[in-house]
């Protein structure tokens, strides 16, 4: 979402009266629909409701209601009905009655299944809808969180361009396919994901969202950050969106292939917000589930009309339960948080503990920002300031983005790769990420003027992402009169930095072959000729492709560039200071969270003419020089070495 540093907020507004609940609180897991042979039970949360009526049809849309059944109203808030006969395959919804209003037939806000367009709920046999030897999948194995190498990418654009070579172009069954090639014969979807070496595949919203027809998906494009059903896949990725048992099936089937080629899967979540406010939330306990302003009106700090109120105990609870679903239906490993920072720091905590609880793998993280002021005060917010009191859980680091690549609000002015002044700090700040470091002046860095994670796992390190403008495009903006050339010298000098700094790399899907939007930066809406990757680009930048590929696998084959801790960095990083403000040099000394090099020296050239060092003492190997990484030798040095301009090298000792 946008990335707009806004964190005022409405000072007349106390956290009491926020945190206070005017409503009884269910405390139970049952809520929603539990279907077996012989009986299903229906349980919803409507504590202001008068009367609650289930109805069931035989179809997901259209035609009338089989017959209607008046629930029962229980404690705590709780509505209930019993069928005590096999009703799978059934689709449902409920109308509540509240304040002597009927309010819109919707699914429960916990549906699991859902027909077409997400408008009913679907009983199903949730058995039945896994693929084969569903039970032998396996998440990937993971040692520490700073082994992650994250790709960002959304289903409908990796495989939807006609020279894709996949067959379910646009669906969840597209990440499935293997042996699939571009018309240049070379490698593309799944296979192609393998072959540059990520180690997990991070989703754009993937649950059931409102704004694509799903009755006719190819004629509207989204993004998908406008939550409808939240525990549902998207049935515009699915094969048959009307069947509410395919989209979960080949969901799972995506997930299974993906875990069998070595690759975890993140889920794009958006609890800050729900598309409008005519949503199963608002239809079952109006305005409980929002965050209001003293006048009454919807707070608005996500941009979309109206957020969500994450510190209300049934909303913290609802989100819990909901991730923890993934985690135990699909198989997921990990959730990023779009604007993180509209939520509160208890109901992060709460949340990430509870799926630690369930596989200390999964990883959390989020955009530690809101895009407008909110009413809950900044004090209690999971921003990026607050990250040092999340329980593991990461934020990303637009202080290095924009430091590598220049400010998200101004593509005019430059940033360190392209000649920038004054971002030096900002750029040593994200290598050691964002962490406490002895050698970083944290006056000058351009966002943060202090550390904010307590340890390398909580920094995402990226330059580029869905929002704003590809890499590539925001470099030919940024530098009008750089040749192409150039512009590829300034996007791999952006890559190096970021694969080799501290925390976990996060790339943008298409980066690896300068990827472009046409140069335009807010395409969530746009059609599939702006947003499809067009593979037809990896041969033409195919040496680009190649010295991403060399880079992941670098990181992966040397463990100094993944520590573990702050303590770590802080005794095996060392800066060697220079004035020059457009140089960096850095050394990963004794055998860095013990490496097989005993020394690593990293040298950083932002300004577009080459540089002549003297290196430390020793025969230093060079192994990286902005084109070709050999980690055999490229060549030895010892003394003098002439750095090219916009370029990284990087060399190593062996004892």
């Amino acid at each position: 979402m946008i990335k707009i540093m806004m964190f005022t907020f409405f000072p007349f507004v106390s956290f009491s009266q926020i945190k206070k609940e005017d409503y009884p609180i269910y405390t139970g897991k049952d809520l929603g629909v539990f279907y077996s042979p012989t009986s299903t039970l229906f349980k919803i949360w409507a504590p202001t409701a008068t009367s609650v009526k289930l109805r069931l049809y035989s179809e997901g849309a259209g035609g009338s209601a089989l017959f209607e059944i008046a629930m029962q109203k229980a404690s705590k808030g709780i509505w209930k009905a019993n069928i005590k006969k096999n009703i799978k395959n059934i689709y449902y919804t409920f109308q509540v009655e509240a304040d002597g209003k009927l309010l819109k037939e919707t699914p429960d806000i916990y549906a699991k299944a859902v027909g077409v367009n997400g408008q009913r709920g679907m009983v199903v046999n949730m058995a039945e809808t896994n693929p084969t030897n569903w039970q032998n999948d396996k998440r990937p194995s993971l040692k520490n969180f700073t082994d992650i190498v994250l790709y960002e990418s959304h289903v409908r654009d990796f495989s939807i361009s006609k020279n894709s070579g996949i067959k379910n172009k646009g669906k969840f069954l597209g990440l499935t396919e293997t042996g699939t090639k571009s018309i240049d014969g070379l490698a593309t979807g799944l296979d192609h994901l393998k072959e540059l070496g990520i180690t997990h595949l991070h989703l754009l919203p993937s649950f059931d969202f409102n704004s694509v027809d799903e009755t006719v998906p190819d004629l509207k494009y989204n993004w998908g950050y406008d939550p409808l059903n939240y525990n549902v896949p998207e049935g515009s990725y699915a094969t048959d969106a009307y069947d509410g048992k395919v989209r979960i099936k080949e969901f799972k089937k995506m997930v299974q292939a993906l875990h069998a080629n070595g690759i975890g899967v993140i889920m794009d979540v958006v609890y800050n917000h729900t598309s409008n406010r005519e949503t199963p939330f608002n239809h079952f306990v109006p305005d409980y589930f929002y965050r209001k302003k003293a006048d009454g009106s919807y707070s608005d700090a996500t941009g979309c009309g109206n957020e969500t109120a994450s510190e209300k105990t049934m909303m913290q609870k609802f989100m819990i339960e909901s991730v923890t679903h993934w985690v135990k239906e699909y198989h997921i490993d990990g959730f990023r948080f779009d604007l993180m920072g509209v939520h509160d720091i208890e109901t992060m905590n709460n949340l990430s503990d509870a799926l630690h609880k369930i596989d200390k793998r999964i990883f959390i993280y989020g955009e530690g920002w809101t895009a407008g002021a909110s009413p809950l005060p900044e004090a209690l917010r999971a921003v990026k300031k607050n990250v040092n009191k999340l329980h593991k859980i990461a934020a990303f680091s637009d202080d290095l983005r924009d430091g590598l690549h220049g400010p998200y609000n101004n593509i005019n002015e430059k940033g360190f790769v392209s000649g920038g002044i004054g971002l030096k700090e900002s750029i040593k700040f994200g290598i050691v990420a964002a962490t406490q470091h002895p050698q970083i002046n944290y006056s000058l860095v351009n966002y943060s003027k202090e550390p904010w994670a307590l340890g390398p796992s909580q920094t995402i390190s990226y330059v580029s992402c869905h929002d704003d403008n590809t890499l590539f495009d925001r470099l030919k903006l940024g530098n009008p009169k750089a040749t192409e050339s150039d512009i590829i010298k300034m996007d791999k000098l952006s890559q190096t930095i970021v694969l080799t700094s501290q925390g976990v790399p996060f790339l943008h899907s298409g980066a690896e072959m300068l990827r472009t939007k046409k140069g335009i930066a807010n395409s969530y809406n746009l059609p599939d000729s702006i947003n499809e990757i067009d593979w037809s680009r990896k041969l033409t930048y195919n040496n680009v492709f190649n010295y991403y590929k060399e880079l992941i696998a670098l990181r992966k084959n040397h463990s100094a560039f993944r520590m573990t801790t702050t303590k770590m960095i802080q005794q095996h990083l060392q800066f060697i200071e220079t004035e020059d403000p457009l140089l960096v040099i850095y050394q990963l000394n004794n055998h860095a969270n013990d490496d097989s090099w005993k020394d690593i020296i990293v040298l950083l050239n932002g300004e577009a003419k080459s540089k002549n060092l003297t290196l430390p003492a020793g025969n230093w190997t060079l192994i990286a020089d902005g084109n070709t990484i050999n980690e055999k030798s490229l060549m030895q040095f010892s003394g003098e070495i002439l750095l090219p301009a916009t370029t990284g090298y990087i060399l190593y000792k062996k004892n």
